[in-house]
């Protein structure tokens, strides 16, 4: 005889994840004034410069170059010019109103003297406006507001058995705890603040919001196949075991292919996509910690506090009633 699964309490836990959550945000909020962020040039504005070269030329020693001569602190990557097939390397300088050219000039001949060897030359220099990368973000963001109103909107026509609108509003409450975990990932490991960042919080949109659908569908299968035979917390814990299994096996295989890709770039140090990879693996960890734990949690909360007003009692009752035809 199979031995019967037990369900897990996750709405009688609910403080526990609410302060887990809170916790870790108010950590993140913190961390933002100590550390401070590591904002892109594409937000700041400043210029970059890239020199071809030959040979083996050490990131740090251009760094040191560059605060020898300008008195500031530089971003240098190393890189490759698809058209020419000359190695590269750039630099970033966050200023706002550029770098002058007799500066440039006095850094090409620092940079020329300690690398002699290295038949280092100007290829490419540009001043990068701040207002762009605001254009860049304020899009970004619209994107962001659209997709969750699409989301509540598409939630509650699909699930409106069981109260569809405030299933769609804590749906996306999940996401907006999803993107506070990809935010304070890039905060603690100090990756910079740019294209990638924005890139991961929309993917997370798409991804996160896949495990709370299946739970708000497996909640209305449950309350039409048991009826009144389940309080409304018995319900959601149900339903939460029996998606759970499927919601990690999804997230592990895709974490794993993250992971495979993160182990990859740290060998041949590609520091700009594990800037993308790690923190979506941290996004996707929190969506199903979301998706599970605080989504279905505030919808019976909702739903209890729906109860108990009068106006909206009869409408509570009623949707019940329907869910159970």
């Amino acid at each position: 005889m199979a031995k019967e699964k037990r369900t897990l309490d996750v709405v009688g836990h609910r403080k526990v994840f609410y302060c887990i959550s809170c916790g870790l945000i108010a950590l993140f909020i913190i961390l933002t004034f100590v550390l401070g962020l590591n904002v892109d040039i594409m937000f700041k504005g400043g210029t970059i410069m890239t020199y071809s070269y030959s040979g083996d030329i050490s990131t740090d020693d251009v760094q040191s170059v560059v605060t020898d001569v300008l008195g500031q602190k530089s971003t240098v990557t190393k890189g490759e010019n698809t058209a020419t097939k000359q190695t590269t390397v750039k630099i970033q300088l966050s200023s706002t109103g550029g770098i002058n050219e007799v500066k440039q000039n006095e850094l090409q001949e620092a940079l020329e003297s300690k690398f002699t060897d290295n038949e280092l030359a100007l290829f490419e220099s540009s001043d990068v406006n701040a207002s762009n990368g605001l254009d860049f973000f304020l899009k970004c963001m619209v994107a962001v507001i659209f997709a969750a109103i699409v989301t509540i909107i598409y939630i509650g026509f699909r699930f409106r058995k069981i109260g569809g609108i405030s299933a769609g509003i804590f749906s996306v409450v999940a996401l907006l705890h999803d993107l506070c975990m990809v935010y304070g990932c890039f905060v603690i490991c100090r990756f910079d603040i740019n294209a990638n960042f924005m890139a991961v919080l929309l993917t997370i949109l798409g991804y996160s919001i896949n495990a709370t659908i299946i739970i708000y569908d497996r909640i209305r299968e449950n309350q039409t196949l048991k009826g009144s035979k389940l309080e409304l917390e018995e319900l959601v814990n149900l339903s939460v075991t029996q998606t759970l299994g499927r919601s990690i096996h999804t997230t592990v295989t895709t974490v794993m292919a993250m992971a495979v890709v993160c182990i990859v770039c740290t060998i041949y140090g590609v520091s700009s996509i594990i800037s993308f990879a790690f923190p979506l693996i941290i996004g996707m960890l929190a969506g199903v910690y979301s998706s599970n734990c605080i989504a279905p949690t505030l919808w019976v909360l909702w739903r209890r506090h729906a109860e108990k007003n009068p106006r909206r009692k009869s409408k509570t009752s009623s949707t019940a009633k329907s869910g159970r035809r």
